[in-house]
């Protein structure tokens, strides 16, 4: 997965010119929300010499595909790439229909001469229903991340998307996720905000709390504030070295849990030193 996810139009060639300059993890190629009904059929035909051009200049692609069934199937036939990692599916509120989304991909892959399920998926929560139904949404074939849209959430819901309505179904988003094995990205916030950067960083810092993994942008100064709440500081990687390796020795030593630093390191406290050294394998080894 990745830190920063990146929306961009499908069909703005000026702003995919720049997609490589803007640190992103993964560009969000979008066909859905910001592309014109009328556009549409051109932003898809014009996708693989997209997906191509951007590849080449070393850029990780997903591609948020429409919900509504035509353009669904004619989005993903589309998106059927060799360097597309997932698509996005939005409006997501039963896992059946990633059912049958994962069944038409496999054909598609079939046809482009992919490797089946060389292609992910992602499901985007917008609905109180889709919240409810998360848990068994993410254990979906070829899930590979739960995403939360909290601009469409909190219509759906009524009330407005701050930390206070959606810290909780955020966490409950979370916790779908952690139990299906997959990852989770966005945060108990507005995205829309571009203009307020220390607002958009505090609901940065919550999801993070939180748990989630990543965090969906719709604008470039969004990618920076990510990338840096989501790179590890050294000295919180050194000290998840130093746990695993109390760990280690303790069990040498024929020991279930060892003593550092005046506090007890025991399998829940290793767990998460593990997984902080997962998250940041470019940062791993010591000075």
């Amino acid at each position: 997965m990745g830190r920063s996810y990146l929306f961009i139009p499908a069909h703005q060639q000026r702003l995919l010119a720049r997609a490589h300059e803007r640190a992103a993890d993964v560009i969000l190629l979008d066909l859905e929300d910001s592309v014109p009904a009328g556009q549409k059929p051109g932003a898809r035909s014009s996708l693989a010499a997209t997906v191509a051009g951007l590849v080449a200049k070393g850029v990780r692609i997903a591609v948020r595909v429409n919900a509504g069934l035509g353009d669904l199937a004619r989005d993903i036939e589309a998106a059927c790439l060799p360097a597309v990692e997932a698509l996005m599916i939005p409006k997501v509120a039963h896992g059946e229909t990633l059912r049958l989304v994962a069944d038409h991909l496999t054909v598609c892959e079939r046809n482009a001469g992919l490797e089946p399920g060389a292609i992910g998926l992602i499901a985007l929560i917008e609905t109180a229903e889709g919240l409810l139904n998360a848990a068994l949404i993410a254990r979906a074939p070829r899930l590979t991340a739960l995403a939360f849209g909290t601009e469409d959430f909190s219509t759906d819901c009524g009330f407005a998307p701050t930390p206070e309505t959606l810290a909780v179904p955020a966490q409950a988003l979370v916790w779908a996720a952690r139990a299906a094995g997959v990852a989770v990205l966005g945060l108990p916030g507005s995205i829309a905000d571009v203009a307020d950067a220390a607002r958009f960083e505090s609901h940065a810092a919550l999801g993070q709390r939180l748990g989630f993994a990543g965090v969906l942008c719709i604008h470039p100064r969004q990618v920076n504030i990510v990338n840096r709440l989501y790179t590890a500081d050294p000295t919180a990687l050194e000290q998840a070295r130093r746990i695993v390796a109390a760990s280690d020795a303790a069990e040498a030593r024929g020991m279930g849990a060892a003593l550092l630093d005046g506090k007890m390191i025991d399998p829940p406290v290793v767990a998460r030193a593990l997984r902080l050294l997962r998250q940041n394998p470019g940062q791993t080894d010591p000075a």
